[in-house]
């Protein structure tokens, strides 16, 4: 594998040339750096993994076990540190979700609660897509602008020709492992950030279930489990709560295994995951795709060579379609038995605008 540090426009000018041949590509920051890396795929064909034993860059769907790969030795690394410059351009006149779109996701929203009060699980994840036309697209204009906008965030972009393009920022991290210590997260609670936070108790029952059910998970596997108090996340205008979570793998421990465990979290599923999940394959009437799965390094830091694994879940994202010109933006919120289906769909709305704003002329 060829590696590489460039510049910025070499960078570029690697995933335009992959795009146009149908070559895979993802392009990445890791929150808290200043360097965007890449890895390019030398050719078109299509390499997965259920094993999640190889090495190389993976991209993983919500449900189902076999996920994209982008393989090391099939792959060219390349990454610069290059500042990068954005230039002025208008946004796009996009349109405004529809009343229709509105009383679609609060029905959502209500099933969901009644559902709860019934007892049939204690909390469920639920989400809708908004779709538009785009008069132009170009892949890097978007890219720099995340990366700007979003400087604490873990901002990719992914090229497949299975898939598409796929953009996202956000910082949530399914799980890092480097040798035995596993560091994971949980995340809930959304709001507009502020200063000052008032967390409901509503917002922090949610973070709390998301806690209890990883560190209950982890617990099968790990000697031991450390959990933080919980604290403030910023992420572009919004705010979470967040709690880190660090584990000591028993010896020989499997990461499939780990990931089957993790993924989906209540964060993205809900609580009991495989009655929360069933709700929401037969209630959201869209498949989510590679919404709220995960993507990252699979056992390798490509820019400074250590064995590690680096997974984040992917939210805060959007998909495009580069021939047809259309978009679709992701978006959903925890919902619990004290939920107000008014405030889930603004939860959406605010959600959405963090893809919306990085769209340009």
């Amino acid at each position: 594998m060829k590696q590489a540090s460039v510049t910025l426009d070499s960078l570029f000018s690697k995933a335009a040339d992959n795009a146009d041949n149908g070559f895979p590509f993802v392009l990445y920051r890791k929150p808290g750096s200043s360097t965007l890396s890449g890895l390019f795929q030398k050719d078109s064909r299509e390499f997965t993994t259920d094993t999640f034993m190889e090495t190389g860059y993976v991209f993983a769907p919500f449900s189902g076990k076999t996920a994209l790969l982008i393989p090391e030795q099939e792959s060219d690394f390349l990454c610069s540190r290059d500042a990068i410059e954005v230039e002025e351009t208008a946004p796009l006149n996009l349109p405004d979700t529809t009343q229709e779109d509105r009383d679609s996701h609060i029905g959502l929203v209500n099933k969901g609660i009644d559902a709860i009060q019934q007892g049939r699980f204690r909390k469920v994840v639920l989400s809708r897509r908004e779709a538009f036309d785009l008069s132009v697209f170009d892949c890097i204009p978007t890219l720099k602008k995340m990366l700007v906008n979003y400087p604490e965030a873990y901002v990719y972009c992914w090229f497949h020709p299975t898939t598409g393009f796929w953009f996202g920022a956000f910082s949530e991290q399914l799980l890092k492992v480097s040798g035995n210590t596993l560091y994971t997260m949980a995340v809930a609670g959304t709001q507009k950030w502020k200063p000052e936070l008032n967390w409901q108790p509503k917002e922090r029952e949610e973070q709390q279930f998301v806690t209890d059910f990883i560190a209950g998970e982890l617990g099968k596997c790990a000697v031991s489990v450390d959990i933080s108090a919980p604290y403030n996340l910023k992420a572009g205008t919004l705010a979470h709560i967040k709690t880190d979570i660090t584990a000591s793998l028993h010896q020989g421990t499997r990461l499939s295994d780990i990931i089957e465990s993790l993924h989906p979290t209540p964060a993205v599923c809900g609580l009991p995951k495989n009655e929360a999940l069933d709700f929401i394959m037969a209630n959201e009437n869209y498949d989510r795709r590679y919404y709220s799965g995960f993507h990252g390094e699979l056992h390798k830091d490509f820019l400074n060579g250590n064995a590690q694994t680096d997974l984040f879940v992917n939210l805060r994202c959007m998909e495009v379609d580069s021939v047809k010109k259309t978009a679709g933006i992701y978006v959903g919120g925890g919902i619990t038995k004290d939920s107000n289906p008014e405030m889930e769909w603004q939860e959406t709305v605010n959600k959405s605008e963090t893809m919306k704003k990085i769209l340009s002329k």
